[in-house]
């Protein structure tokens, strides 16, 4: 079972990742935020950061493309590769944002099955590398799953990550397990899972439901509770889950934070960039700590980085995590 940390705009950057890749247990892959394949595309200082093995070091790193247009993406994929030395790119057709959708792409694009179509033929016929997909399961109706699996039974894709849930679904609701496992019986592919995986126990229930898929993928569950992957990976030392456990994890948020702090410092100009990068973080992690909310509206009210410090230090020592 291989692991992925998910693409997050606004979080799971550069920055974030080297930081979690050296305090907690690693991932098998990081899917960098989407980069925009456009026209006579050249990437900015920002999405070469993103892509660089000068800021990425030696972390398995997969660019994820999004767009519509198969020449867009063909050519953006080689630029990653003749420039950066990927191997392998990600598209991105799970994305549900309404600027995003609303233009035909990210899960935007799974409305429009025919066009899909064609670009998957260009893509695979002209991108000389390994492309895997990661998806939702339609956009208003389950029985949109039926011929989009027909549709990515046709392509020899180095892994497709499923998030069981319709665009119209965005984050709400239970995702729709049945959908991933007529993926499972339908496609013969590597599969993913990605959604809802908040807890060890949501990480075992998943296990036993899809104990054929090969890899999973953390977004929020694990942007919430950074060190999700040492419970679930080390969940046989002795006295995991004790206090004594707890008190580890909240140690290694504790440096966790502290490297993020420091490294966000030291990259972005200005107390204002910094604490609205920091902020952004808090507004995940906070809830997984026990009377967090006065604490929370304290770091969010911030504009100095002495009230920040203030704020976060009499969070991590007045409250406790909450568990895995």
């Amino acid at each position: 079972m291989k692991n992925y940390m998910a693409p997050m705009e606004g979080v799971t950057n550069w920055v974030y990742r080297n930081a979690y890749h050296d305090c907690f247990y690693p991932m098998d892959k990081y899917f960098t935020p989407f980069i925009t394949a456009k026209p006579n595309k050249r990437l900015s200082s920002k999405e070469i950061k993103e892509v660089s093995p000068e800021t990425n070091g030696s972390l398995p790193v997969i660019p994820q493309i999004l767009t519509n247009n198969a020449e867009d993406f063909v050519k953006t994929a080689h630029i990653f590769r003749d420039e950066y030395g990927h191997r392998e790119v990600n598209l991105n057709l799970g994305c549900p944002s309404g600027t995003v959708t609303a233009k035909g792409k990210g899960a935007g694009f799974l409305g429009e099955p025919e066009k899909l179509e064609r670009f998957l033929d260009e893509i695979f016929e002209h991108t000389d590398m390994e492309i895997s997909i990661k998806t939702r399961v339609g956009t208003d109706y389950e029985e949109d799953w039926d011929r989009l699996l027909e549709i990515y039974s046709r392509y020899p894709m180095k892994e497709l990550i499923i998030h069981p849930r319709l665009l119209k679904d965005y984050y709400k609701g239970t995702p729709r397990y049945e959908l991933f496992q007529k993926a499972q019986v339908s496609l013969k592919v590597p599969l993913g899972y990605n959604g809802d995986i908040f807890s060890v126990e949501a990480y075992q229930e998943m296990r036993e439901k899809f104990p054929e898929a090969d890899s999973f993928m953390y977004g929020r569950g694990v942007i919430a509770r950074p060190y999700l992957l040492d419970a679930i990976k080390k969940d046989t030392w002795e006295g995991c889950g004790s206090s004594d456990s707890m008190e580890s994890y909240k140690k290694k948020m504790r440096q966790f934070h502290d490297r993020l702090y420091h490294d966000y410092q030291g990259y972005l100009s200005g107390e204002r960039n910094v604490l609205f990068r920091m902020k952004e973080v808090w507004s995940y992690m906070a809830p997984g700590f026990t009377n967090y909310t006065k604490y929370l509206k304290k770091i969010k009210k911030s504009q100095h980085f002495g009230d920040y410090e203030a704020a976060v230090m009499s969070l991590f020592g007045e409250q406790e995590i909450t568990g895995a």
